[in-house]
């Protein structure tokens, strides 16, 4: 036999006792006051168990989308920027040259004095003067004259010959201006015979940008006899 635990004091008491030697607990009062009888172990209340930890999850980082930018891109307002500066330059450069090269109105009577000598009708003795030997030099007054030599190939004498010379580069284009005009007059001209002359040259042109003798080229046209 064993020994019992008093379940209200906790003392062993023998086998034999029916109440505790020590509290003098009794069994069946314990019974009708709902005590545990002695040698029943006291009900210990299982705590529920803890609840497991959780997993920290993270959160995802949602982007939030750049706002939308109105209006046109950079790359194209800087394009276009550049586009219109050099179309500026442009115009500029050719207003420039356009005004520099305008003709002067010496220039244009030259011009219109070699549009008229050619629209003119051919003189009949157009066939029997010719011009030869054109040299252009500068007089002391820095002047440009044009020196030349006439030459009648006809079997008559003639006077009172007027003339229009007009001088043109050898490589000019049709578009080109000519180089300039000069006129003469001989009141006299034996048949067969030549006569060394000298006149100034209406030309825009200054002595060093003159072409070379063999470069050159004469329209003569008659103006009266």
């Amino acid at each position: 036999m064993f020994s019992w635990e008093c379940p209200k004091c906790g003392h062993d008491n023998p086998p034999s006792a029916k109440n505790c030697i020590y509290c003098g607990y009794d069994e069946a009062q314990a019974e009708a006051e709902g005590l545990p009888p002695h040698g029943a172990q006291p009900h210990e209340e299982i705590p529920p168990p803890a609840p497991a930890p959780q997993a920290s999850v993270a959160r995802p980082v949602l982007h939030q989308p750049r706002p939308h930018r109105s209006g046109m891109p950079t790359w194209l307002m800087s394009l276009l920027f550049a586009a219109g500066f050099l179309i500026v330059g442009f115009a500029v450069y050719y207003t420039i040259q356009y005004f520099s090269n305008r003709p002067t109105s010496a220039a244009r009577s030259v011009v219109n004095n070699a549009v008229a000598a050619r629209d003119k009708v051919s003189n009949p003795l157009q066939k029997y003067i010719e011009v030869i030997g054109i040299r252009l030099v500068q007089d002391k007054a820095h002047r440009i004259e044009a020196r030349f030599v006439v030459v009648n190939h006809a079997t008559t004498e003639l006077d009172d010959v007027s003339a229009t010379v007009t001088l043109w580069a050898s490589t000019a284009k049709s578009e080109e201006d000519p180089v300039g005009t000069f006129t003469f007059k001989i009141p006299n001209l034996p048949a067969n015979d030549s006569k060394e002359l000298s006149a100034p040259l209406n030309t825009k042109l200054k002595i060093y940008e003159m072409p070379d003798w063999q470069n050159l080229t004469a329209d003569l046209q008659i103006n009266a006899q």
